[in-house]
């Protein structure tokens, strides 16, 4: 049964991963030797996974978006066809205006263009709208922040594809892995992580948890979008928020553990200064959902594949 502390336990392992014992301890008021065994009960119980999670820029996926679907006929056969598409993320059956809705994540406008020319002209699909977000402001499986112009070699993509498979590996596991001393595999990983080459985060397994409710919303705001995205990331439940433009200025997730927990999440949304016009979809089905850390998906680097094309984080020559 997991209780308040193993939720800000949770709720700090996916801002950090790798937060020492220690700092988790002084963070929750417990022995360190108690949050220990705590943490490894989470991992054990399938609560969490803890991985290293690339930034979006580095494998030239910076561009997100949201896109709600018009569907004739069977929703199930259209989620088929949006989940075996790459660039499509996130996909889910929804109740309200529309009856299915997308996250495509691509390199830039124009291939983001081409996608949706190709949405539109699968089987059941009658029209597409879409947000294109400008900035992520929160994100639960990822840190939001700016990846650094930085000089990545090959021993980097070696300890971020460890990362990606056990994000609290030990700096002496990772040193043997990659053929480094303990010292020098830790100054890259911290390197690589203040870069923000990759975040080391916990995933959190929603039906273990108990938080199985989760519903999308659109937001249009008067002012200043970001500002009040980022009061709004504040708010307990909210777990993405991204500002942009087109259908809406806001687009959103949260999740809670049962109805009424997510009924006063959206009424807080609802009552925040700014908030025009909110817009809901239930997610009933959700088809396909990658994050850039699960083990096996697309965007993990393995062992045959090339380094991916990076945006702000360079491939040292000949690597």
């Amino acid at each position: 049964m997991l209780d308040a502390v193993d939720a800000a336990l949770m709720r700090a392992l996916q801002g950090d991963g790798r937060a020492t014992y220690q700092a988790l301890a002084d963070g929750v008021g417990l022995s360190r030797t108690a949050v220990r065994a705590r943490v490894r009960r989470l991992i054990a119980s399938g609560a969490i996974r803890i991985v290293g999670v690339l930034h979006a820029g580095v494998l030239g996926m910076e561009v997100l978006g949201h896109v709600s679907l018009r569907v004739s006929g069977p929703v199930r056969p259209v989620l088929h066809e949006l989940a075996g598409r790459d660039a499509v993320t996130f996909a889910a059956q929804t109740a309200g205006r529309f009856p299915a809705v997308a996250h495509l994540r691509v390199r830039d406008d124009a291939i983001l263009a081409k996608e949706l020319t190709e949405l539109r002209s699968l089987p059941g699909i009658t029209g597409a709208e879409v947000f294109r977000a400008e900035t992520v402001v929160r994100d639960a499986y990822t840190s939001v922040r700016t990846l650094r112009d930085i000089v990545i070699d090959p021993l980097d993509w070696r300890l971020v594809r460890h990362l990606q498979r056990e994000g609290r590996a030990s700096y002496a596991e990772l040193a043997r892995q990659v053929g480094l001393s303990q010292a020098a595999a830790r100054s890259r990983v911290v390197r690589l992580i203040d870069a923000g080459v990759v975040h080391v985060t916990a995933l959190v397994e929603p039906s273990v948890v108990g938080t199985n409710e989760q519903l999308g919303f659109g937001l249009r705001c008067k002012g200043d979008a970001t500002v009040l995205a980022i009061r709004l990331g504040n708010l307990t439940g909210v777990s993405f928020l991204a500002t942009g433009f087109g259908r809406y200025d806001i687009v959103g997730n949260a999740v809670a553990a049962d109805r009424p927990a997510l009924v006063e999440v959206v009424e807080s949304v609802r009552s925040s200064s700014g908030v025009t016009y909110v817009e809901t979809w239930d997610h009933l089905s959700v088809a396909k959902e990658r994050h850039r850390g699960d083990d096996g998906g697309p965007n993990v680097i393995t062992e045959s594949e090339p380094e991916p094309a990076v945006a702000g984080a360079r491939r040292e020559a000949g690597g």
